[in-house]
């Protein structure tokens, strides 16, 4: 696609990326028919090809309005596009170029202002979190029904933690809001890999991967949150840790970018690069090791439910379907499972409407098979997913820990 910067946007810190991205673009629209919101609204500027033509517009110059951040607003982020398209768009960076230009242009309505900083300051903090979630456990049934929804029906108290430590380690991120929405997640983790003579360091300095911030308006507290992380690894890094793990596979698709997204910082450059090189998704780790020393033989009837951030991001489509093959769980056929659930981090909080639409498209997809159980990769999928009160909804490590013999 032919593109002329205008003056302003030329000495953008990202402009020649930027540039670089849209004369990549074909115009083809394949990405179309791939766009969860494209599909909902049939709406040309709520596909990715539309966005992008935007943001063409914003970079040559053009007036930005609040209809065209509106657009922008309205993408998952999912990437679905950028596993369709076949000339290579690297369409999530050009759309977070796109939304700081567009943000810094368009003052926000007080609502959504403050909606968005409630946020930032609320979801990256695990201990405020924990003790909002508790407190709405407390008080559930004096809440109105959207909020009821975003609580956990079952809280499964994590089990202990393995003590010994062995001579092969690797690190862990916590999370946010996992510890409160789902505390046995990580300690499954930990138990399983112990079963296979891998010890996890928690690091409890390391906090939220700063996605929360960088998609919230707040680019450049994404990339301290950043920063903060790979100086809370780097002692670990230094004493031989294998891999930094993510049971969240929305935190290891950022955490993966951490390289791309500091390079220009010569002070972190390096070490950012370091750390995405060594960020590996739980199922990464598992599917290297010797698995039938775990002596598990599943039977239970299970829908997985593939998260974007997993199957677009990180290319990881089909690696924990395998995985739970392998130990004989029976998957259901999940139809169209390459489409959002429509949570994508705070999406079903900023886009409540379109959020909800595509989560039950989702759930009616997930359980045609009929299965006892749906399982996830990512914290935000499940607790979105599990907040209709359907079939309940649970990280797929938690069951294969439940199988161990």
């Amino acid at each position: 696609m032919q593109t002329t910067l205008s003056e302003s946007a030329s000495h953008l810190p990202r402009a020649a990326e930027a540039e670089s991205i849209l004369r990549t673009c074909v115009h083809c629209g394949f990405c179309n028919a791939t766009c969860p919101t494209y599909q909902l609204l049939g709406d040309e500027l709520d596909g990715p090809r539309g966005r992008i033509y935007l943001i063409k517009q914003v970079l040559e110059g053009n007036d930005v309005t609040q209809k065209t951040q509106q657009h922008l607003d309205r993408c998952l982020s999912c990437r679905n596009c950028e596993t369709t398209c076949p000339s290579g768009v690297d369409y999530h960076n050009l759309l977070d170029i796109g939304r700081a230009v567009v943000d810094a242009a368009v003052p926000r309505p007080l609502g959504q202002r403050l909606l968005r900083e409630g946020l930032r300051q609320t979801v990256p903090h695990p201990e405020l979190f924990k003790s909002l979630v508790n407190s709405g456990q407390v008080f559930r049934a004096l809440l109105p029904g959207p909020l009821q929804s975003k609580l956990p029906r079952s809280i499964y108290p994590a089990k202990p933690r393995p003590m010994t430590l062995r001579e092969r380690q690797v690190l862990m991120l916590e999370g946010c809001v996992q510890p409160s929405l789902s505390p046995n997640t990580n300690a499954a983790a930990a138990r399983v890999l112990d079963r296979l003579g891998i010890s996890v360091i928690a690091t409890r300095e390391a906090g939220c991967c700063g996605a929360v911030d960088y998609h919230l308006d707040a680019q450049a507290a994404g990339l301290d949150r950043a920063r903060r992380n790979i100086d809370a690894w780097w002692p670990g890094i230094e004493k031989g840790a294998e891999a930094i793990v993510q049971t969240a596979s929305g935190c290891g698709a950022f955490i993966k970018d951490y390289g791309h997204l500091l390079a220009s910082d010569p002070a972190y450059a390096d070490k950012a690069k370091k750390v995405s090189a060594l960020a590996r998704d739980l199922v990464e780790v598992l599917r290297d090791e010797p698995l039938e020393k775990l002596g598990i033989h599943a039977s239970q009837r299970l829908a997985f439910h593939c998260p974007c951030t997993l199957q677009h991001g990180q290319k990881l489509g089909g690696a924990v379907e395998a995985l739970l093959t392998g130990f004989g769980f029976n998957l259901t056929p999940v139809p169209d499972g390459h489409l959002c659930c429509g949570s994508a981090g705070t999406y079903s909080l900023t886009q409540p409407e379109l959020s909800r639409q595509l989560r039950d498209n989702k759930l009616n997809a997930l359980e045609s098979g009929h299965p006892e159980v749906i399982v996830t990769a990512n914290i935000g999928c499940q607790s979105h997913l599990d907040g209709a009160g359907r079939t309940p909804v649970r990280h797929w490590i938690e069951l294969v820990e439940a199988a161990l013999p």
